[in-house]
Formats: structure tokens, C-alpha cells, sequence
């Protein structure tokens, strides 16, 4: 089984290069009749900076509609504490982009956020798909000038449109994809544009150069991010250990156990480790894990 993902940043950017792409997703997510897409085109994901010493900002991908409407979709894979700060921070941004000294505020433009997030930021909500826009407190809404859409990859399907979508971001083989294209005609024109474009052809080659730069610099440098969350750290420990694993599932028994450690130093050389490891067995035998009790 040949292992690939989506979420890499390289990866989604390719795939929302392709137009036809960009429109299914977008009538999907934001419930636009495809018919009424004209164009989705690219812009420059750089934002101004206004101050020298100003944050800058960079999106993932930058679309601009044929309405003129702006729209920035973000992939994140590892949680991040102040996700709803960052995004809003993006979204102000963008909407404060285009206005000049002099100009009317009439020039503004219709802003819109896609986080897709394999994290659970709202983990007491069982949808996957949350929509807020700016309404006063009896549900009346001011604009729609800012709309903000968080998708929870995680999270329970529930048989909307956006539900191949995910099963496309999640998939880890061909097999995972080919099923997409048997179940859903709706997504079978964006899942052959994406074979068509050799992703699935060529994404294991640049997956696997994109981990090994990760791995010798976190083996060689003894470097290790530190987000603040247990969780992340976690989350990286096991994807090095599905990287040397080929793919294949890990036993459930050590899963268990490094989701339960809460010893943040014993998870910093875990993560070293498993960055230094070339199999999983190799790394069991760095940590002194009983193998016969782990397998």
C-alpha cells in the first residue's frame, strides 16, 4: 500500500492550483451552485506590512472570486493554542489589505476563512463544519463581510458534501482515493484532476524527502518544536513512527502508551529518538520498550 497525504503545505498547494478544484470545493464548502463560480483565481498570499516592525502574514492559499469576493483556506495539522486569534488575525488582515490612504471604505471587500484543521478545536460540538458570521445577540446579521468556516477533519461525517472532501484529505493510499471515485460522482472530477496532475504518483517521493529533512534536522540538531501542547508533540512522535512503519498501521498497546505519557521531557526524547530511529522496533529498543509486551 503506497503511502501519501494531503496536508502536507506542498500538497494542498498543488492541489488548489487547479481550478476546476478550487470551484468544486468552494460550492461545496460555502454552498455556492458551482454555475454561479465564473473564476477562482490565485493571488498573492502575502500580506502588506504597513510597519516595520508589523507581524507579517502569509496564507496558505490566497483565492479572489469572480464577485471579487477574497477567500483564504489553511491547512494545520498539529494544534496551536491560539488557532481563533491567528485566524481572525489573518482574516482582519486581508479585509484591511486593499484600502489605501484617501480611499472609501466602499472599496472594502467580502472576506472569508477556511480553516481545515486535524485537530479538535471545538471538542464538545459533534460537527465537523462550523460557519460564524457577525450577528447581534437576537441572530440578525450586521454584514456579511466576514464569514469564518473551521473544519474539524476529525470529527464524525455527516453526509453533507464537504464529507468526500474530507475522506480525500484524510486518504492514505490509492485505494482510499479509488474508493472516492466508485461512491461520489460528485467528487469524481476533482479526484481525477488530482491523478491527473501525478500527485498520487509523485507525492511518496516528496513526502518521504519532506520527513527525511525533518527527521536529520531534528536527529542531527537535536531540534525539537515545542508548541506549548503535549498533544502536538504527541501527534509528532507517532507520524515519525507511521513514517519509518511504511504506512502500516502501529501496534495499538504503544499507541496507547505514548498518548498517555504527560512527561513533557520524556516525550522531548521520544521525539528525538523516534527521529533518529529507521524502524519502529529501533525505536523501541532506544526507549527500553518491552517488545513483546508492546507487539
Amino acid at each position: 500500500m503506497e503511502k501519501f497525504s494531503l496536508k502536507a503545505d506542498f500538497a494542498i498547494k498543488e492541489l488548489f492550483a487547479h481550478e476546476k478544484v478550487r470551484k468544486q470545493f468552494l460550492s461545496d464548502v460555502l454552498g455556492i451552485p458551482i454555475a454561479q463560480i465564473k473564476s477562482v483565481r490565485l493571488t498573492n498570499p502575502f500580506l502588506r506590512k504597513l510597519l516595520r516592525r508589523q507581524k507579517q502574514g502569509v496564507l496558505d492559499i490566497a483565492l479572489v472570486l469572480n464577485d471579487d469576493t477574497k477567500i483564504d483556506i489553511e491547512m494545520q495539522v498539529h494544534v496551536q493554542k491560539h488557532w481563533v486569534r491567528r485566524d481572525l488575525y489573518y482574516l482582519a488582515r486581508m479585509y484591511a489589505d486593499d484600502l489605501m490612504l484617501g480611499e472609501n471604505y466602499g472599496k472594502l471587500r467580502r472576506c472569508v476563512s477556511i480553516s481545515l484543521l486535524d485537530f479538535k478545536l471545538f471538542p464538545e460540538k459533534q460537527e465537523y463544519h462550523s460557519i460564524y458570521r457577525l450577528r447581534d445577540d437576537a441572530g440578525r446579521e450586521l454584514t456579511d463581510l466576514w464569514e469564518v468556516h473551521i473544519i474539524e477533519l476529525g470529527k464524525k461525517l455527516t453526509g453533507s458534501a464537504v464529507d468526500e472532501w474530507i475522506r480525500l484529505f484524510n486518504a492514505k493510499s490509492l485505494e482510499e482515493v479509488d474508493m472516492l471515485m466508485i461512491k461520489n460522482e460528485g467528487m469524481r472530477e476533482a479526484v481525477e484532476v488530482v491523478r491527473e496532475m501525478g500527485l498520487i504518483r509523485t507525492l511518496r517521493w516528496v513526502y518521504d524527502d519532506y520527513w527525511k529533512a525533518k527527521r536529520d534536522r531534528w536527529a542531527e540538531d537535536e531540534y525539537v518544536r515545542d508548541e506549548g501542547k503535549i498533544q502536538a508533540r504527541t501527534e509528532d512522535i507517532l507520524q515519525l513512527l507511521e513514517y519509518v512503519n511504511a504506512g502500516r498501521e502501529l501496534p495499538l498497546e504503544l499507541v496507547q502508551k505514548i498518548k498517555a505519557q504527560e512527561d513533557e521531557e520524556t516525550l522531548k526524547r521520544w521525539h528525538l529518538s523516534a527521529a533518529k530511529a529507521e524502524s519502529v522496533e529501533q525505536f523501541m529498543e532506544l526507549e527500553n520498550f518491552d517488545t513483546e509486551e508492546t507487539m
